[in-house]
């Protein structure tokens, strides 16, 4: 756990946090603008998801209320005996964006990927999307070209 000078407290979310994690996901929907039914998900899907070792929670605190998390999934190659860290949502509430918060998780997630020797960690963001990737521009993220083909059935 980690709490800076504004007040601003960031934790890895774990089995036992199923609601803050609720909480989280739920934020993470409404900023997302995915409607309510998006943020809700199974209490015992949450718990598993939580006590997994390849999956990253991370959220950000102000008051006790989540204003702000990241998600990630751990990676093992098959070109090294190594993983990287796929950095998957990254949200922070409308009314405390532009504050820190976000680099903050970034920064979070990716220490504590180090200290489990990953050394790589990525993130896919919409070429559309100006404000992510002005963001991850901004916290020293470097772009790479490449195009993600998806499969919705």
């Amino acid at each position: 756990m980690h709490e800076d000078s504004s007040g601003l407290t960031v934790r890895r979310l774990r089995t036992g946090d199923e609601h803050r994690a609720a909480d989280l996901f739920a934020m993470m929907s409404a900023v997302f603008e995915e409607g309510e039914q998006a943020a809700r998900l199974d209490p015992d899907y949450v718990r598993r998801l939580l006590a997994r070792e390849d999956f990253l929670a991370v959220a950000a605190f102000e008051d006790g209320q989540v204003v702000g998390g990241v998600t990630g999934h751990v990676l093992p190659m098959t070109r090294s005996h190594s993983s990287e860290l796929f950095i998957y949502d990254l949200a922070v509430r409308v009314d405390r964006q532009r504050r820190g918060v976000g680099r903050a998780l970034v920064l979070a997630i990716r220490q504590l990927a180090a200290a489990e020797g990953i050394a790589t960690s990525f993130v896919a963001a919409d070429d559309e999307d100006g404000h992510a990737l002005a963001f991850y521009r901004a916290i020293g993220g470097d772009g790479a070209p490449v195009t993600v083909f998806t499969w919705a059935d």
